[in-house]
């Protein structure tokens, strides 16, 4: 696993640790820096890492999101973190955006410790958000995807043939994983030189089989839900469905933007602003 561990200046005492991951086929270098140096201005230690398959992290083949391994990456980062003589073990927070603002829902509830949870725009219920991406894109559009392209890479996974690979992010109606005007602008403006923009094409039909929501009963530490309002993959009926299940935990702060508005400019710096305020809340005494 790699990743990038910043340290506040004063470590006279054990530090409260922020651990961060990307969204679907994202890597730490598409902005997490900008969100750690702020919460490591604010005091905490960041732990910033890649899931395997992608980035600098190891794993083959190369490209994969594959989420039983996404979970697994953040249940073992969570260990790591824990052993280190800079970190306050019991005040280790989670900090996810989009595929892996779902993670950190379910990684809380299954494991003991945490101290509190960010989940910025997080897919909480892939049969929720994949319907309306049907509005959005087409139902014969979609099941070309999950059918011509995730399904071919699946098929080939299990015959242990070299995995079917398509853009991560492309332009609306073009085959890309995230096939949409603000993914579009998001990694043009974001992404570096190198960044591969390709991922295996088995998570199409995978993505709907995964509910994050169903875990909210389990959750027992503070959660903050930052909701995009015009963001098709986060329906309202799933967020209200999210704080029935929360209660008392959860902290919802709504904004008037999409999905992928939220990474830069004034509402990257209003979005940040509102997780540091939440982690001093419950990370500081």
């Amino acid at each position: 696993m790699s990743a990038w561990l910043f340290l506040p200046q004063d470590l006279s005492t054990p530090v409260p640790c922020i651990i961060m991951a990307h969204g679907l086929g994202a890597t730490k270098a598409l902005g997490l820096e900008a969100y750690a140096v702020y919460f490591q201005n604010a005091g905490f230690a960041v732990f910033a890492f890649d899931f395997r398959h992608l980035g600098e992290s190891g794993g083959e083949p190369r490209q994969l999101v594959w989420i039983p391994y996404q979970l697994e990456d953040f249940a073992e980062a969570v260990e790591f973190v824990r052993s280190l003589k800079e970190i306050d073990p019991e005040k280790i927070a989670l900090w996810g955006s989009s595929l892996s603002g779902g993670h950190v829902i379910v990684t809380a509830a299954k494991k003991s410790g945490i101290a509190c949870v960010s989940a910025q725009v997080p897919l909480l219920d892939g049969d929720a958000g994949g319907m309306q991406v049907v509005k959005q894109i087409g139902l014969w559009h979609l099941l070309k995807m999950a059918f011509g392209h995730g399904l071919r890479d699946l098929v080939r996974s299990w015959l242990g043939l070299s995995p079917h690979l398509i853009p991560l992010f492309g332009k609306p109606g073009s085959i890309a994983a995230l096939a949409d005007a603000g993914a579009w602008e998001f990694f043009n403006q974001i992404a570096p030189d190198d960044f591969i923009n390709r991922v295996c094409a088995r998570i199409l039909i995978r993505m709907d089989k995964y509910h994050p929501i169903k875990y909210t009963p389990r959750v027992c530490c503070p959660v903050l839900l930052q909701v995009c309002d015009k963001d098709i993959s986060l329906p309202k009926k799933v967020v209200e469905k999210a704080k029935k299940h929360l209660g008392e935990l959860v902290e919802v702060i709504h904004y008037p933007i999409d999905h992928f508005d939220i990474y830069t400019g004034e509402n990257f710096e209003n979005a940040v602003s509102d997780q540091i305020g939440f982690f001093k809340k419950y990370l500081i005494d």
